[in-house]
């Protein structure tokens, strides 16, 4: 599933990639054209038993061992990169160090072997050549007059590269095209989940802490939206106000309001269709908004409301039960109200409902407001 997502966000990306890339393939291609090319010039070294032979074998089998010592390989490279070594071959080669700043050079010992590597980068294939061979004959020279048993010769003398070094115009671009593809993937993929956060960090800006259902700030937009958008369409509001509450808060468990709260928002959830909208009014009372529908529709919805909301709330695990006293003030949209007069008709829908306590349910029309005949048989 993972991998699928991350799918679906390369996809969403496909721009992000490709740019990343074509952005890496031009910078790589114009680094190549524009820095001075670099030329590696190698040299390698055996070291080998000196021609001891006539001293018997006893001398041969200790150079042997001598050189199969890690040690001895490892002395010699440094010997080899030693400032004393390059400084002697300079000065065979008549030149100054400050001449050579940007020439480079390194010993290294080949895996598995008795045989040394020297290179030497710079933008002068000739010289880099001579430098290699240069360093060669000083280190010889130098680590014949320390040891008779072990001796150091050329294997591979130095030769002017013709090819550079550095850059390698479709090597670079090769690698750049894929850093470009990784990097345009991480983008991508990076972009996607900051997006998911910032929508979710905003959804959570517009939702009641404590039972996720919008806030009234939110609600209010939404409903100014909806009007604004379709003024001639018919809506409806109901504000569903628990009196109920009113003796818990600040006396229960934070925990077990919060319980309370969310039952009611299942219950409302349960009676409303998939496009009605929730939102938490203020502290004991929930507002909801009925796309589409007329004052008489929207009373039989919340008299289905006030039906689920008329038992008490019992909260087990606390041994607590609550009587909510629901009552519900609905208006229908219409004349193109402005949102704020439509909630001021629910509010006032609302105080008929709480003067009139046979008619918990009480809906203004803009024809003329009526209640349901339901609610008062069931009283």
């Amino acid at each position: 599933m993972e991998i699928r997502l991350y799918l679906q966000m390369l996809r969403r990306g496909w721009w992000l990639i490709l740019l990343t890339t074509l952005v890496a393939v031009s910078v790589s291609l114009g680094i190549s054209y524009l820095v001075t090319p670099q030329y590696r010039a190698t040299a390698r070294f055996i070291i080998s038993p000196s021609a001891v032979v006539a001293n018997g074998p006893d001398t041969v089998l200790q150079g042997l061992q001598t050189i199969d010592r890690q040690s001895v390989m490892t002395t010699y490279s440094e010997i080899m990169n030693s400032n004393r070594i390059y400084t002697d071959a300079l000065a065979f080669l008549q030149l100054k160090s400050d001449d050579l700043q940007d020439y480079t050079y390194k010993a290294v010992v080949l895996p598995s072997s008795s045989v040394l590597e020297l290179s030497v980068v710079g933008p002068d294939p000739q010289l880099a050549a001579k430098i290699a061979n240069a360093i060669g004959f000083q280190t010889i020279n130098f680590t014949r007059r320390l040891n008779q048993v072990i001796g150091i010769d050329f294997l591979d003398t130095a030769v002017p590269p013709t090819e550079p070094y550095s850059p390698q115009p479709l090597r670079d671009a090769g690698l750049a095209f894929a850093l470009g593809v990784i990097g345009g993937a991480f983008l991508a993929i990076l972009r996607e989940q900051l997006r998911l956060s910032l929508e979710v960090f905003r959804q959570r800006l517009h939702l009641d802490s404590e039972t996720g259902v919008y806030n009234n700030k939110y609600f209010t937009r939404l409903v100014s939206e909806e009007l604004a958008q379709n003024p001639e369409d018919v809506l409806s509001v109901g504000i569903v106000e628990l009196n109920g509450l009113q003796d818990i808060i600040g006396t229960y468990p934070v925990a077990a309001l919060q319980r309370i709260l969310q039952k009611v928002t299942d219950s409302l959830r349960k009676e409303l269709r998939g496009n009605d909208v929730i939102g938490r009014w203020n502290d004991i009372s929930f507002i909801v908004m009925l796309p589409n529908t007329s004052g008489m529709a929207a009373n039989g919805t919340f008299e289905r409301i006030f039906q689920a909301l008329s038992g008490s709330v019992d909260v087990g695990q606390f041994g607590l039960s609550v009587n909510l006293d629901a009552h519900i003030g609905g208006a229908e949209y219409g004349n193109r109200i402005s949102a704020q007069e439509l909630f001021e008709k629910a509010n006032s829908a609302l105080q008929e409902a709480r003067r009139e306590k046979n008619i918990p349910v009480y809906v203004w029309e803009m024809k003329n407001p009526f209640w349901s005949q339901k609610s008062t048989d069931a009283e």
